[in-house]
Order: C-alpha cells, then sequence, then structure tokens
C-alpha cells in the first residue's frame, strides 16, 4: 500500500470519530501516527478505539458530586504542602512565594500577592538579542535618586541638598545626569535651582525652614527617574530550549509592561490575579489562577488532575469577577440559607435570610446533611422514578377490599 493511499485511510478512521472525540485529541493521534510511521489501517484503528475507550472512561458520571471530589483532590495533597516561603533562583536574585502560602493567595483571592512578579516577552525584534533585551528591561526597571546615588548629603548652612552619583550604577540603569535634572525638576517644580558638579547634582529647594528643608530630604531618594512604577527589579534571561531572552521582574505593572516597546503583548503575563482580570478580563484571570494552582502543586511535586483545578478557577470566575474561596466569595454567595450559613456567621446569615424570606430549596450536600435527609439530588438520588400501575385486564380488587368482604 502507497503512503499516500495509507494516508487517505487514515484520514477516513479519524474523520468516522469527528463526532465523538475532539478535534484537538483526533490532531493529537494522526501526528503521532505519522511520527511513528504506522501505515497499518487495522492498526490505526485499534489505536484510534482505544483512544476512544480512554476517553469516555474518562468522562464526569451524570450527577457525580465534583465539587466534593475537587476539594478532596487539592486539599489532601496541599496538607503535604511545605511552609516554605521563598524560593531563590540563582544568587539571590529574585524570590516568589511557593507551597501553601502561594496556594493560600490563590484561592483567597488577594488584592496584592506577597512577592509579584511578570514575565515578559518580547517581540520578534527584540527576543534573540541580548542587547536590545537589556533595554527593554531598563525601561521597565523603576530607577530613582537612591538607586544611582553613593550618597545624599543635606547641607544646612547653604540650605541645600547634595547628590553625589555613583557612575557605575548609572551605566547599569542607562540613566545619565540630564534625566537627573530633569526628575529633580518635575519633583522641585518651577522654582529652587539645580547646579551640577562633575557627578554631584546640587538641589537648592524653595524653602526658607530647616523643618521643610528636611523633608524634602527625606522624599528625594524616592524620587523616579525611569521606569515603571511597581516594577523594582528587572532580571534578563534566556531560554535554553528556544535560544529567545525574556525578562522576569520583581514587582508588577502589567497595562505599562504591555505599552513599551518590543514587549510581546500576546505572551506576557502577571502572577498577580487581580491585575490580570483588570487588565485582560476575566478570562485571562481564569486561565493565570489555573497555570499558577498547578505550578504550585507541581513545585511540590504533586499531582493533581488538571480538571479538578479548572473547576475551581471557573468557581473563582463564574460571576465575571474574581471571587476569593471563602465567605466573602463563592462560599458566602451559595444560593443555599444552610450551606452559607453552615460556613461561617451562621446567625447573621439566618437571620438575614428571615428577614427577606428565603427558600432553601435543599439542592446540595451541606444542607440536606443538615436537615438529615435520607437522600439529596446527587448521584443516585439525582434520578426521580415515577411508576404508574395498570390492572390488567379486568378490574381487580386489591387485598383490602377482600379481606373487607
Amino acid at each position: 500500500m502507497s503512503k499516500d493511499n495509507g494516508s487517505l485511510e487514515i484520514e477516513v478512521l479519524l474523520d468516522a470519530y469527528k463526532d465523538r472525540l475532539p478535534a484537538s485529541i483526533l490532531n493529537e493521534i494522526k501526528e503521532e501516527i505519522e511520527k511513528r510511521g504506522i501505515q497499518d489501517p487495522q492498526l490505526v484503528e485499534k489505536i484510534i478505539k482505544r483512544v476512544y475507550e480512554e476517553y469516555e472512561k474518562s468522562k464526569v458520571e451524570p450527577g457525580e458530586a465534583v465539587g466534593i471530589v475537587a476539594a478532596q483532590s487539592i486539599g489532601e495533597p496541599s496538607t503535604q504542602m511545605t511552609l516554605r516561603t521563598f524560593h531563590f533562583a540563582g544568587i539571590r536574585e529574585y524570590n516568589v512565594t511557593l507551597g501553601l502560602p502561594r496556594l493560600i493567595e490563590i484561592v483567597d483571592a488577594r488584592r496584592t500577592p506577597s512577592t509579584p512578579l511578570m514575565y515578559v516577552y518580547l517581540d520578534e525584534k527584540h527576543r534573540y538579542d541580548k542587547e536590545k533585551a537589556i533595554k527593554v528591561a531598563q525601561e521597565l526597571e523603576l530607577t530613582t535618586i537612591e538607586n544611582i546615588s553613593e550618597s545624599i548629603d543635606l547641607d544646612y548652612f547653604n540650605f541645600c541638598i547634595i547628590i553625589n552619583l555613583d557612575p557605575e550604577m548609572m551605566e547599569n540603569r542607562g540613566v545619565v545626569v540630564d534625566d537627573v535634572v530633569k526628575a529633580l525638576g518635575k519633583f522641585k517644580g518651577k522654582q529652587g535651582n539645580i547646579e551640577v558638579k562633575g557627578n554631584s547634582v546640587i538641589l537648592y529647594p524653595p524653602v526658607t525652614d530647616l523643618v521643610k528643608l528636611k523633608q524634602v530630604y527625606d522624599r528625594i531618594p524616592s524620587v523616579p527617574i525611569k521606569g515603571k512604577k511597581g516594577v523594582l527589579r528587572a532580571i534578563v534571561r534566556k531560554d535554553g530550549r528556544t535560544g529567545e531572552w525574556y525578562i522576569i521582574t520583581e514587582g508588577s505593572n502589567l497595562a505599562a509592561a504591555l505599552s513599551i516597546q518590543g514587549v510581546d503583548p500576546t505572551r506576557t503575563i502577571s502572577n498577580n490575579i487581580m491585575e490580570v482580570a483588570e487588565v485582560l478580563g476575566i478570562e485571562a484571570a481564569r486561565e493565570v489562577i489555573i497555570r499558577e494552582t498547578k505550578s504550585v502543586l507541581e513545585e511540590q511535586a504533586l499531582d493533581v488532575d488538571i480538571r479538578h483545578i479548572i473547576l475551581v478557577a471557573d468557581a473563582m470566575t463564574l460571576t465575571g469577577r474574581v471571587r476569593q474561596i471563602g465567605r466573602h466569595g463563592v462560599a458566602g454567595e451559595k444560593m443555599s440559607v444552610l450551606a452559607r450559613a453552615a460556613f461561617e456567621v451562621t446567625v447573621k446569615n439566618l437571620v438575614e435570610a428571615a428577614a427577606r424570606g428565603e427558600v432553601d430549596r435543599l439542592k446540595g450536600v451541606t444542607e440536606n446533611v443538615i436537615v438529615g435527609s435520607s437522600s439529596m439530588p446527587l448521584g443516585t438520588g439525582l434520578v426521580e422514578l415515577l411508576a404508574r400501575y395498570y390492572s390488567l385486564g379486568k378490574e381487580t380488587k386489591t387485598s383490602s377490599e377482600k379481606s373487607g368482604e
């Protein structure tokens, strides 16, 4: 059989399953068959059939209590996590919260993570050139007066502030003296004077009071020169697999990063879920929840099925905003009064529900356990069987009627 005929038969066999298997799985089967050079139609059909059987087995049964299964599947391995908070990559280059503290941050939907990071990827023109990547990093990294100064002195006699610049740090940050003068010019406003003497910049603030001069002095170190607010450090790294350069930032400002020329907006992402939701939308936030949770579990060598994590992410983003798994979020917004009361603040929930005249339909597990119900609408309890009795032929009297004669 020719190679073309073999490929045609494989296409026909795959086409027979197009309504039963997702396109992504069919494409993967085709790629694997072609890669391994399998031409025998019987073997190909056997492979496709086996994949289909495994796919059917992986489906959730109707009525399955997926929420409980997901909670157990994620909760049990999480108890094995270490409480190690920081992981240092290289020689203290950057740190990131991992393990249980990070998992808690994710499910609590914290406004700001303890160690916000961005993974900034570059476009075609910049990703394979280290120098260009460094320039993008310099545009990202927030540089203040403090970062490029050897010392900042306060001269009470002449009522001025002397900033002694560090030439090496200025070169590393891509800053020149004019940049410092411009930054100080914005800081001081229209009044006051600035003098440059070698590597020293002298600021004469428009104040005549010693207390006010000290206040100006205290604010000088934090005066921004260049970079984006919130991005404390930007480290350039090379991907050993693809050979491209990318940037990891300590601190996050996603909206500002996406506006920089040379940044690839389709791949650049932050680990700050709330920020991603604000900048890129709820679907992107859902994806970050999935990725970050999976990453935390894998770092701890814990194998949790991705579908359990997807279910948690779906629950957190269902309403179009990111909600925590707690009484201020998913648990506190359940339809069931008893389920809300069972979680936290019992009396408050019951009183408010009574005042509003709410009705509990007993659809979930918690509320049925509370009222001592023998069954609930889950699993086999999901099925309601109605039987109608018909008499065969002539009407027959029941046993009770006969005994009454």
